[in-house]
């Protein structure tokens, strides 16, 4: 078997239906991770507030809190931790708002467990590389944008606010490639670890929202542009 480079690391599991959180805790640990189990939104923010997690599996139908609710106040205190969240809803708008708040990744119930764990796998490799890569430049600048990939922190049109972890690392594969024709379906692998091309919409709608953020005017960007039918390209001389 070959060794998980990723083992030790502590996944807060959010899951209110019993056997189903049982064989996902079980697994789990199988993997080499440490798993705590919270079956009620209001445990789940309990035990975020005193330990220190790698990666949340977040159910969105909970007691107490909704999945939502719990995922916007983790986002609040820690906008970089990796949010997968489990549901039976598989309507689109459920995920897109999920997406929104801040989840990195959606699962529709019934899933397959291997995806299930190769996708916390793919998490938790984006989550080093980000690491990795932001140490080397944490800030930068583009017009009159200034990104503080550490803090997740950016100032824009005269505001500041702060980023999602996955619209941070979008943003970062981009600059990383300045020049370069990135399509939907390497933004999806490399930033998503998802291979499925009926999940482009996905892409697009971070990219709305980053031009949104960024763009003079988001109608005409001139900084992230779109190459017809072959993706995105980020230009930071405007």
């Amino acid at each position: 078997m070959t060794k998980n480079l990723y083992a030790g690391n502590k996944i807060l599991l959010v899951e209110d239906e019993e056997s189903l959180a049982v064989g996902l805790e079980y697994n789990l640990t199988e993997e080499g991770y440490k798993v705590t189990w919270a079956n009620d939104g209001k445990k789940a923010l309990d035990f975020f507030k005193i330990t220190e997690f790698d990666l949340i599996i977040l159910d969105i139908m909970l007691p107490y809190y909704d999945g939502f609710e719990v995922a916007k106040q983790i986002r609040e205190k820690s906008p970089e931790i990796p949010i997968l969240m489990l549901t039976a809803r598989t309507h689109v708008n459920d995920k897109v708002h999920g997406l929104a708040i801040g989840a990195d990744d959606y699962m529709t119930k019934p899933f397959h467990l291997q995806e299930l764990l190769l996708r916390v796998k793919g998490m938790l490799k984006r989550k080093m590389w980000y690491k990795e890569v932001t140490t080397s430049q944490p800030i930068f600048r583009f017009g009159e944008n200034e990104i503080n990939f550490e803090s997740l922190q950016a100032t824009a049109k005269g505001q500041v606010f702060l980023l999602t972890a996955h619209e941070a690392m979008v943003l970062k594969y981009l600059i990383q490639n300045k020049g370069k024709i990135i399509s939907r379906k390497e933004l999806l692998e490399k930033v998503w670890n998802i291979t499925s091309e009926i999940e482009t919409r996905t892409v697009d709608n971070f990219i709305v929202r980053l031009r949104k953020y960024f763009e003079p005017d988001p109608a005409k960007p001139v900084f992230i542009k779109s190459i017809r039918s072959a993706g995105y390209m980020f230009n930071d001389a405007a």
